[in-house]
């Protein structure tokens, strides 16, 4: 039985041309699958695969000679391409760069995003990792300063009618159930958010996607690898700011409309498909700042096993 997804619950077909192969075994080397196996010299499809291709297509990208190529699953021979050279990589300190350049920007220049900008930082977060192919992660794209208005609009109407979520009655009566984390969340952080979003919203101003000329919902399907969303989210932020764009990644709307009947109606209105595990807006803008100086972080933790 093949692995399902949203998009296909069939294995891709392996096809070997058997006067190209030169036996080589990389294709079965890179296979996690077992999908593949030598026989007299030559890369033959095995009996004993642990699930069936998924179509990572890693066999037919290894073939020094073509012979391998994979249908199904949303891939095709058609999709192969030439990596880039390695002179044009960047190396560890200009990626460095980038990534500590980046900070999150919120106070963006009256200025659309280029349609030609959205589509290379989609391209970029189409390349993201994913935890099984074909990915599952769905983008919603708002890309006018109108549009993120309505949806920030939309969503603070809906958020003020969702308010018993944070009533004093509830959070009493939750707290034995989900703990003490979660309470402290909820009375330190999302509480404090639904007052902040709605009084800031019925006074004009947006705090929650600030107006931004351009911003990306990333979200899964009922079959995603939860972290796929926030991956292809991460990669497209850095996509932007190599593009000269600012971006902010926003936490606090993905988990308010996931539960319930109010939700899914929100979801359906604004073309989101699926609930999902984990999702992420990211906004994205030329920025009206420019910040001199970066912060240094540090993780929780960093144990080295024995």
């Amino acid at each position: 039985m093949a692995i399902p997804t949203s998009r296909t619950k069939e294995n891709a077909t392996i096809h070997i041309d058997n006067d190209k192969c030169i036996g080589c075994g990389k294709c079965v080397l890179v296979c996690k699958d077992f999908s593949l196996c030598l026989e007299n010299n030559k890369a033959t499809i095995s009996q004993s695969p642990a699930f069936g291709c998924i179509g990572c297509g890693h066999c037919m990208a290894i073939c020094p000679t073509g012979a391998i190529g994979i249908s199904g699953r949303e891939l095709s021979k058609d999709d192969l391409f030439d990596l880039p050279s390695e002179k044009n990589m960047a190396n560890y300190e200009q990626l460095l760069s980038l990534l500590q350049r980046r900070r999150s920007v919120r106070e963006f220049l009256e200025k659309e995003v280029e349609p030609n900008l959205v589509e290379k930082i989609l391209d970029a977060a189409t390349s993201s990792p994913m935890g099984l192919p074909p990915s599952d992660v769905n983008v919603l794209i708002l890309d006018s300063k109108e549009k993120t208005n309505r949806f920030a609009v939309d969503f603070c109407i809906y958020l003020n009618r969702m308010k018993w979520l944070v009533s004093k009655l509830f959070l009493t009566f939750m707290r034995p159930f989900w703990g003490k984390a979660n309470d402290e969340m909820f009375k330190g952080f999302i509480k404090p958010l639904f007052d902040v979003y709605i009084n800031n919203m019925n006074a004009g101003k947006n705090l929650v996607n600030y107006d931004a000329p351009l911003a990306m919902y990333f979200y899964g399907s009922p079959y995603a690898d939860p972290a796929d969303p926030i991956i292809a989210a991460s990669t497209a932020m850095y996509a932007a700011e190599s593009l000269g764009l600012g971006t902010c990644m926003l936490g606090g709307v993905h988990p308010l409309i996931q539960n319930g009947r109010k939700a899914k109606r929100f979801r359906e209105k604004h073309g989101i498909k699926y609930a999902s595990k984990e999702g992420l807006f990211v906004v994205f803008g030329y920025p009206s700042v420019h910040y001199k100086k970066g912060i240094k972080r540090t993780f929780a933790s960093c144990t080295f096993m024995n």
